[in-house]
């Protein structure tokens, strides 16, 4: 019987799960199946395509749980979309009439590798799904198992993507020093703009994140410092219709009673307005190997603050992303257990030759399974009508629109 040959790769924006999701499967087949070799390829399909490997030696076996406890990768990210020939050959990944998922699934062909883990987002496991299907019709078998990664929660049919719930905690955690910037000036406007292009879970979720640890915090109303100055005020989400004038209207009042107001705004808030707006200007905003415009180049969070603040008459703005601090942390006590469980199904499937990408499937009873690749995608909505948010947003007298 061959002895099969273990790759890894992260790939995607971060998401505080991946180093974890690395560690936790060199240990678990370590534990299994100590005689499987394990490589990972450096910074994606990037590292695969440029043939960049990292080993997985026994001193990393040793300590591979050490990963658990940090951020970011060890093998490195990039954002490389292998059916984006142009991209490729710009990047000097692949030459000129060269097919990049040809190169790719020829390189995994050459490396021996018969199992591939990816850890990303849609994107990054469909394309490995691309791979198998190349390399079979090839007449080399290839399981692809991939493990859910996306600070947004929006991969379908998955109930629950990897490092979500930390992305919130770690988001609310920020804000909570960003908050008592409402004490540098009067009339104050804070923007917390929160990462989330199609989906606005992320900003819910660390919306309601902060609102608990606000609840459990020891404050002083006799003096100015009561839950009223560090409370939310609005929550803008891609999913929920925004009438600015009348938001306006209910922000000037909230303002008058505390001499600040807070929103909280998913990158997506708005999103296909803005950007309508700035390319009608003639500006041309850069866009990623994806095609997706770059969020960077659009500035949400001042969007809204140049809109709410003359209109409210504040003094001052502040707007301050959460994105790359939260999205960096390591993974809390949920993610870890969530991360373990998808882990040893992961390397279960693995070796039982079962392809697809592991996720509690909405689709058949939220099981945990894996989940075939052509059910996999990614732009699934957050639900307004989610009760938690509806309570959240009559806590702070929103409509819900």
């Amino acid at each position: 019987m061959t002895v099969p040959k273990v790759a890894m790769l992260t790939a995607g924006g971060l998401a505080p799960c991946l180093s974890a999701a690395v560690g936790g499967l060199i240990a678990r087949y370590t534990d299994l199946a100590p005689e499987i070799e394990i490589i990972g390829y450096r910074s994606g399909y990037y590292g695969l395509l440029k043939g960049e490997v990292l080993e997985v030696t026994p001193a990393v076996r040793d300590r591979a749980r050490t990963l658990l406890r940090h951020g970011g990768s060890p093998l490195g990210n990039s954002r490389v979309k292998l059916t984006n020939v142009k991209d490729c050959v710009k990047r000097g990944l692949v030459r000129e009439g060269e097919d990049p998922l040809k190169a790719a699934a020829e390189r995994l062909a050459r490396d021996g590798v018969t199992i591939l883990h990816t850890i990303g987002g849609d994107d990054t496991n469909t394309t490995a799904a691309d791979l198998a299907a190349y390399l079979e019709r090839n007449g080399y078998r290839l399981t692809v198992v991939g493990l859910p990664k996306t600070i947004d929660n929006d991969v379908v049919p998955i109930r629950q993507s990897l490092g979500a719930w930390t992305a919130a905690e770690q988001g609310a955690v920020f804000f909570e020093n960003v908050v008592n910037e409402q004490s540098a000036n009067p009339r104050m406007l804070l923007v917390h703009e929160v990462m989330g292009r199609n989906c606005g879970w992320l900003a819910a979720a660390t919306a309601r994140a902060y609102r608990a640890r606000l609840a459990r915090q020891i404050l002083l109303p006799d003096f100015n410092l009561g839950p009223a100055h560090k409370d939310i005020d609005a929550v803008y989400l891609p999913e929920t219709p925004i009438d600015l004038d009348a938001e306006a209207e209910r922000l000037r009042a909230r303002l008058a009673r505390k001499d600040c107001a807070t929103l909280f705004v998913s990158e997506g808030a708005c999103l296909d307005a803005i950007v309508a707006e700035i390319e009608g200007r003639g500006e041309v905003l850069g866009r990623d190997a994806f095609g997706h415009v770059k969020i960077d180049t659009v500035n949400v969070g001042q969007w809204f603050a140049d809109r709410f603040g003359p209109r409210l008459g504040v003094e001052k703005t502040l707007v301050q992303k959460s994105g790359h601090f939260a999205r960096s942390a390591a993974p809390n006590a949920d993610d870890l257990n969530l991360i373990q469980g998808m882990v040893d199904l992961a390397v279960e499937s693995a070796l039982a030759g079962v392809s697809g990408v592991i996720g509690h499937d909405e689709e058949h009873e939220g099981r945990l399974r894996a989940i075939e690749f052509p059910r996999i995608r990614g732009g699934k909505a957050f639900d307004p009508a989610t009760p938690w948010f509806t309570d959240l947003l009559a806590a702070i007298g929103q409509p819900r629109g």
